[in-house]
């Protein structure tokens, strides 16, 4: 249980964001509702951009992310920590409302602990059943009370199951995103415009990055034999550790240049990224940058996930687009010199590139208009609303 004075406010929210991209897109929902009323005290499982906007953090989110369903094991230990941590708060002082993002194997296990206390839940970011185990979504049904969904062909899953749900669009479209100078970004990145510049996104999670960094960083070798005048550029993701990054990289010949918080700045600046699958894709693709997605889990993990996936693509840009607008290297085929032959190829081609470039100006007409976080927001102060809390 808490123990701070905050527990004798009456309008107390629990949420739970168990991954990097969660805590941003949790961060916009809390200070929403924070403008919305200042009295609300939200706590829960997130990480540093949540404390940020105001949330107590109980536990935090790098402790818990992993990709993988053989890989959870890892993290196990401290997953079951953080769960007995919740279940026991809303067993003892049941708050108003549960808010969850994404992390669905964790948030409906603890949605189904709030429905056990009669606690309301708002699933925001939802679990993804289109792709694979679509029956899921009578389960989800049963124990959220309200969906806020980012994709609009999510929303007849629900519909179909009579749950509540509502197309809010995707929390990206709301980041604003200065008037980048290209000149001045090459130059305060140390980079030189005269140059193909190639960036390596490895995802934020410890073990994507273990996984796909080394590949990268051997494709960034291969690349630079055809192009001796590349560049290469990591803008390292939010609660990964810099440090081991550049280590890692220190140890290849190639010169890769390490900077932090400035994503857009270097997306903008990339002729070519090489990127992990997931939202990163969809990042990469509203800057409409070229890209190759990369995806590699191990053996065992691969195997069941194909065995259970329904959707033709790994790549969010993909799915999204409904074709296959950028090209997917999926575990073999991510091997440094498969990755670098693709790169190559796609740097000797500027016709295929800006064919990308125009499909991917297509997909940011597909996630909606901005404002996503204004409205979850505002549903879940109608769920307080409705409960009574708020008379």
């Amino acid at each position: 249980m808490i123990h701070t004075t905050a527990n004798k406010n009456a309008n107390r929210i629990l949420l739970v964001a168990g991954e990097a991209s969660a805590d941003l897109h949790g961060s916009q929902v809390v200070r929403a509702l924070k403008e919305i009323d200042p009295s609300l005290f939200i706590f829960g499982i997130g990480g540093d951009e949540l404390r940020r906007a105001g949330m107590e953090i109980l536990f935090h989110a790098r402790e818990l992310s992993v990709v993988g369903i053989v890989e959870v094991f890892s993290r196990l230990p401290q997953i079951v920590r953080a769960f007995r941590l919740l279940k026991k708060e809303i067993q003892n002082s049941p708050p108003c409302l549960v808010i969850l993002i994404d992390y669905p194997d964790f948030n409906l296990r603890l949605a189904a602990v709030a429905k056990k206390h009669q606690v309301p839940v708002l699933y925001y970011i939802s679990p993804q059943i289109w792709a694979w185990r679509k029956k899921r979504a009578q389960k989800i049904a049963r124990l959220v009370d309200r969906m806020a969904v980012v994709f609009p062909f999510e929303v007849p899953l629900y519909e179909k199951e009579g749950l509540p749900v509502q197309f809010v669009g995707h929390p990206l479209l709301d980041r604003e995103i200065p008037e980048i100078d290209t000149r001045e970004a090459v130059a305060s990145l140390g980079m030189k415009d005269d140059r193909p510049i190639i960036g390596l996104l490895p995802g934020s999670r410890k073990s994507e990055i273990d996984r796909l960094l080394p590949s990268m960083l051997g494709a960034a070798a291969h690349i630079a034999k055809g192009f001796p005048a590349a560049q290469f550029i990591i803008p390292v993701a939010p609660g990964s550790n810099r440090e081991e990054i550049q280590a890692r990289v220190a140890r290849q010949q190639v010169p890769v240049t390490c900077v932090e918080n400035r994503l857009h700045q270097a997306l903008h600046i990339c002729n070519l990224v090489l990127v992990a699958s997931g939202t990163a894709t969809l990042e990469t693709a509203l800057m409409q940058k070229p890209m190759i997605i990369i995806y590699k889990v191990s053996l065992l993990t691969y195997l069941i996930g194909r065995m259970m996936v329904q959707v033709p693509y790994i790549g969010l840009a993909n799915i999204v687009a409904g074709k296959q607008v950028v090209p997917e290297l999926i575990q073999a085929q991510a091997s440094p010199q498969r990755i670098a032959q693709e790169a190559v190829s796609l740097l000797n081609d500027p016709a295929r590139m800006e064919t990308m470039q125009r499909e991917l100006g297509k997909v940011r007409g597909k996630l909606g208009e901005k404002g996503a976080s204004g409205q979850v927001a505002r549903m879940a102060y109608q769920m307080l609303n409705k409960s009574g809390i708020r008379d």
